[in-house]
């Protein structure tokens, strides 16, 4: 039974002076706030290996940012911005960013109104020689709203993943109110980030040092990834009262044959890095019950979790998944998750979450709130009252899971 949540109840007081606007000059001198059994201390980052069991398995999401944000003018001279969310054609990312020449995106279109028929040219103001050499062109396909499908084309024989390093920039968070600068390059991507797709960062991630990964191995620790690509539905906000009005939008995500065997044979807590490994994780249940009931994993829809009850044990459904790719001689999972984790749900694989402090009236709130049985406000409410920095570039915690 779908939940009857009203978002309303998941709001806090968040002064734009709270908001972190630019990270620290060191990754891991952020502060970190732990709650356990109830019980909140604080940290800093660095301190993380020191609050990890021993034989803990850590999961970490190494999908890495595109500089997906394009800035196009007409020849009237309006701008338009183009924002890439997903790969039409080709549907999948690495052929889509290995293509040459051409290849159509579903996109957020700024200033869409002022964009008819016409073919758009590259914004270069600074008449950039290398910018100018690609040619690059957006065509308008399909639009709506303020989405739509965008034709990319370009001369130089590129491929358009360096199409967008060279042309595009980091799509950085809007609640900072400002634009990318040289720093978001660097600082807005985790350390381990290897696989392009995502156009917001895992932003738990992002206060990890190699100093911290080699304390965490030190501790005997086994660390694996999952790689979930994260749209731009992140920065959306919950609209509607009800949060059952609220869409999620899909997200591709793999998951190596190797670590649903680490799962399958652990002798300690999960440990997630993001909400976004946590989502992967938990969806994995699911696609193990589709695999048992029908033979084959399907997408796991956004309130699959709340619709009835499952008498499946989890390594019963692991085990399922470990057997479909078997019998296809697979390696990986490759699916996609609409999940919505909100109070009620039953986590079934995760028990540790390193987290950042995440807007209101989110849907990352509302996960929050689940991971710590409602507790979230007194865990918010220290953090406002101790100077802890918010959102993308702020601080983080490690939350317990009873």
């Amino acid at each position: 039974m779908i939940p009857e949540i009203h978002i309303e109840n998941y709001n806090y007081g968040l002064d734009d002076a709270r908001i972190a606007k630019y990270p620290l000059p060191e990754r891991d001198s952020s502060k970190l706030l732990h709650y356990r059994n109830g019980e909140i201390g604080e940290y800093i980052f660095r301190d993380l290996p020191s609050l990890l069991p021993e034989n803990g398995l850590m999961v970490f999401n190494d999908t890495k940012v595109v500089p997906a944000r394009l800035h196009f003018q007409r020849d009237t001279g309006a701008h338009i911005e183009i924002f890439c969310l997903e790969p039409v054609s080709p549907v999948e990312y690495n052929t889509a960013f290995a293509s040459t020449d051409k290849t159509v995106w579903k996109c957020v279109i700024g200033n869409a109104k002022k964009w008819k028929e016409d073919v758009l040219h590259l914004y270069n103001p600074e008449s950039d020689s290398a910018i100018d050499s690609i040619g690059l062109t957006a065509h308008l396909v399909q639009r709506d709203g303020q989405t739509g499908l965008v034709l990319f084309s370009w001369k130089d024989g590129s491929p358009f993943s360096r199409v967008l390093e060279c042309a595009g920039t980091v799509p950085i968070p809007p609640y900072l109110n400002r634009e990318s600068e040289a720093i978001d390059s660097e600082r807005y991507q985790t350390l381990y980030a290897h696989i392009r797709g995502s156009v917001a960062a895992p932003t738990a991630g992002l206060h990890f040092t190699q100093a911290v990964l080699d304390g965490i191995r030190a501790k005997g620790i086994d660390m694996e990834t999952v790689c979930l690509h994260v749209g731009a539905g992140t920065f959306l906000p919950v609209k509607s009262s009800l949060v059952s009005e609220h869409p999620m939008h899909r997200e591709p995500f793999v998951v190596s044959r190797d670590l649903l065997m680490r799962l399958l044979t652990r002798k300690g807590p999960v440990i997630a890095v993001g909400t976004t490994s946590v989502r992967t994780l938990e969806s994995l249940y699911y696609i193990g019950v589709s695999c048992l009931e029908t033979g084959n994993p399907a997408d796991v829809e956004q309130w699959a979790p709340y619709s009835r009850d499952y008498s499946y044990g989890t390594e019963e459904a692991l085990e399922a998944i470990v057997a479909y790719l078997d019998r296809n001689k697979l390696d990986k999972l490759v699916a996609g998750t609409r999940i919505i984790i909100v109070p009620g749900f039953r986590f079934r694989l995760v028990e540790r979450l390193v987290t950042n402090f995440h807007q209101p009236e989110s849907t990352l709130i509302l996960l929050v709130s689940a991971f710590v049985k409602g507790d979230w406000r007194r865990i918010y409410d220290y953090a406002l009252s101790h100077d802890f920095r918010f959102l993308s570039y702020g601080d983080s915690s490690l939350l317990e899971r009873e």
